[in-house]
């Protein structure tokens, strides 16, 4: 499958400029992951503030544009965080393939049945 070949490419290229950058997910100790997944959350709400910035969203201010290919830029930088982060749990582009498309079943059981009451079960099998 195409997508996943590009998805694995990520991966394989996000782990070669975390390690050009020092940082090694294989083998982390508990303490190394808790403190790199805090260092990517925080980068990435870093990120999000700036894609936020990236849309007029001051409705009192005249002079904002949209900027998309800024935002575009934003967005490329959360898959950064994210897949680094996806590393630093050990998963691969395969296990994060697989997860998202049961976490996808999930969402679409969830809006079939209305989504009226929080299930915190139905996604113990992801």
């Amino acid at each position: 499958m195409q997508n996943a070949d590009q998805l694995r490419e990520l991966f394989r290229m996000q782990a070669a400029l975390n390690q050009r950058i020092g940082v090694n997910t294989d083998g982390m100790t508990e303490e190394e992951k808790t403190k790199w997944i805090l260092n990517y959350t925080r980068a990435m709400t870093q990120e999000l503030a700036e894609l936020t910035d990236s849309v007029p969203w001051k409705w009192w201010a005249k002079y904002q544009k949209f900027d998309e290919q800024n935002a575009r830029v934003e967005v490329v930088d959360l898959f950064h965080f994210l897949i680094s982060m996806a590393q630093v749990l050990g998963m691969s582009a395969d296990d994060v393939f697989n997860a998202y498309v049961k976490k996808n079943e999930v969402n679409f059981k969830r809006q079939e049945s209305g989504y009226t009451q929080k299930d915190h079960a139905d996604s113990k099998h992801i």
